[in-house]
């Protein structure tokens, strides 16, 4: 259950969590059929004892069923700790869903793979917190592993869903969000962003936002979440459109076709130079295009764990 129309049927249901166990469990059986067989995605919630250490935290009522000692392992003993930082600016409610349909949007793909990753750190006993920003931090948490903090944090997920008309008009300041997220964030944590980088301030200074995380020695991997085929193709149908900025309220009017060309020059050049940029910081950039599957996020966020240890 790891692809885009597996959640759609999925989003009947409430509950974020059962959610994210579907997307994860189906991707690890897909991940055991498959290459990457060799990934280690179950981590256990105990450990062996080791002789001569302390006897206070081994699990006797584990060793009465399996004749064998394992010690409980706490929060102090995770393996990572990983921030997940969602831009929640209107831009991100891009497609806008106006009426009854529900379309995917590029908020609600970043909070369905945050949940995902969330589920899947959580089985790898990595710590966890989560920051979302528009023009400024509207929530922050620490990263915590145990149960009521993830409950937490699906909550506040889950409120994300439910953005509409009361949502717009809310713009970006991201270069002010990552300067605040790196000083914040515990030191040497994973960063995993999830936003369109759509922003006015999209200049030299937030690229200084970006190296700011790796100066504090973050590990840090963007998602650059798009609607691939009509933000970057511009694939509309020829013929007149009211085009309406999500941020700021205003519009133009005018045929695809006539602009479709130096458009597609103009976004290119601009994620050529992001892309260049993050290279150079050794930041993680992956195109995250709505209209696919979630497995590629769950594949690309392995793969750069896999080589912090």
């Amino acid at each position: 259950m790891n692809n885009l129309f597996d959640i759609q049927q999925f989003q009947q249901f409430d509950n974020l969590e059962l959610i994210a166990r579907e997307v994860v469990e189906g991707f690890i059986t897909g991940l055991h059929r498959s290459p990457f067989h060799g990934f280690s995605v179950e981590f256990a919630e105990h450990r062996q004892y080791n002789q001569g250490e302390s006897t206070k935290h081994i699990d006797w009522k584990l060793f009465a069923r399996s004749d064998r000692l394992y010690v409980k392992q706490y929060e102090e003993e995770t393996n990572l700790r990983c921030q997940l930082v969602i831009d929640t600016s209107s831009s991100m409610l891009f497609p806008f869903n106006s009426g009854k349909e529900k379309r995917m949007n590029k908020l609600a793909f970043s909070v369905y793979c945050s949940a995902a990753l969330i589920y899947l750190m959580r089985k790898q006993r990595d710590a966890v917190g989560l920051s979302l920003f528009s023009d400024f931090i509207e929530f922050h948490s620490e990263n915590r592993l145990s149960s009521v903090h993830a409950e937490l944090l699906y909550g506040k997920l889950a409120g994300l869903l439910s953005a509409g008309k009361d949502d717009l008009n809310k713009t970006t300041n991201t270069v002010s969000a990552l300067h605040q997220i790196a000083e914040q964030v515990h030191k040497r944590s994973f960063v995993v962003i999830f936003s369109d980088m759509l922003d006015e301030h999209a200049d030299d200074e937030l690229f200084s936002a970006l190296q700011h995380l790796r100066y504090n020695k973050h590990e840090v991997i963007l998602f650059h979440v798009t609607d691939h085929k009509q933000e970057r193709e511009l694939d509309f149908v020829n013929r007149p459109y009211r085009f309406v900025d999500l941020e700021t309220g205003q519009h133009l009017r005018f045929s695809p076709g006539e602009l479709k060309k130096r458009y597609r020059e103009a976004v290119k050049a601009y994620f050529e130079e992001l892309k260049i940029k993050c290279g150079q910081y050794q930041i993680d950039l992956v195109e995250a295009d709505i209209h696919q599957n979630f497995s590629e996020v769950l594949m690309q966020f392995l793969l750069k764990r896999k080589r912090l240890f």
